[in-house]
């Protein structure tokens, strides 16, 4: 992955064309280190094997056996980063249920680190954020009607929605996911905007949507704009524009002119 940014306190990383990471140190972010990773983050490759053989390398197991089976909607296998979250290598096959996914993925830009050393051509063509619900209709309607964003794959008891051109959300059912529903999680669902105002206006009047301040956070080095609320079941939805700045430079590359003004 390619670090686009450093905070000292967070670092931004791009995972996809237009996906992206943000790790941050949990004795300066919104969440502790002891809270729930209540969420997994799914890598999604068409060589998946090869993802399997060098992860193997680097003495990293996956959590149960890795066996990609014929005519199946989706093959992959999870593995536990150091500090407790799930990262899901996963692959999307032909199949009727993926009908509406797979042509976004194709010609996706594979994004790697100038100095990689993880082998040439292995990385991501999109990213899915699995987040675990009790009441999954309910989610749906806010992702649909709130959020507006498009349902791209029904699993019945999971949905996924298209985010961004390579970011996606999925929402999963708890009682039938590899996480379970938790009050407090260790997660923020972050949303880059253009019209940060805009948002935080059409939230601030949305009775489904509470917020966690009361105004946009105006970021005192100037490198950003943000504010956070919270979706029905509790996770942090935050919503930013980031801003011309030093620390920005690589970052501002690939968010394109619309945000950068």
């Amino acid at each position: 992955m390619e670090l686009v940014a450093d905070y000292q306190m967070a670092t931004i990383f791009r995972m996809t064309g237009d996906s992206y990471l943000i790790l941050v140190d949990a004795t300066k972010g919104m969440h502790t280190a002891d809270e729930p990773k209540s969420v997994a983050v799914a890598l999604l490759t068409d060589r998946l094997e090869e993802w399997h053989a060098y992860l193997a390398t680097k003495g990293i197991k996956p959590r149960s056996t890795f066996a990609p089976t014929p005519g199946r909607a989706h093959d992959g296998f999870v593995i536990t980063d150091p500090e407790g979250y799930l990262l899901e290598f996963e692959r999307f096959n032909p199949h009727p249920e993926n009908e509406r996914l797979l042509p976004l993925l194709k010609g996706n830009e594979i994004v790697r680190a100038p100095e990689s050393p993880v082998p040439g051509g292995l990385g991501f063509t999109a990213t899915v954020t699995w987040l675990y619900y009790k009441d999954l209709p309910l989610m749906q309607t806010f992702y649909e009607e709130v959020m507006g964003l498009e349902q791209v794959v029904d699993q019945g008891w999971a949905k996924v929605y298209q985010g961004s051109r390579t970011g996606f959300v999925g929402l999963v059912d708890e009682r039938r996911g590899m996480n379970r529903w938790t009050e407090k999680k260790a997660v923020n669902v972050s949303f880059i905007v253009d019209d940060i105002d805009g948002w935080f206006a059409y939230v601030a009047a949305n009775t489904k949507f509470p917020l966690r301040g009361t105004a946009v956070n105006h970021d005192d080095m100037g490198r950003y704009h943000a504010f956070v609320g919270y979706d029905p079941e509790g996770y942090y939805m935050e919503f930013d524009r980031f801003l011309e700045h030093p620390m920005n430079a690589s970052l501002m590359k690939h968010l394109g002119s619309a945000i950068a003004k």
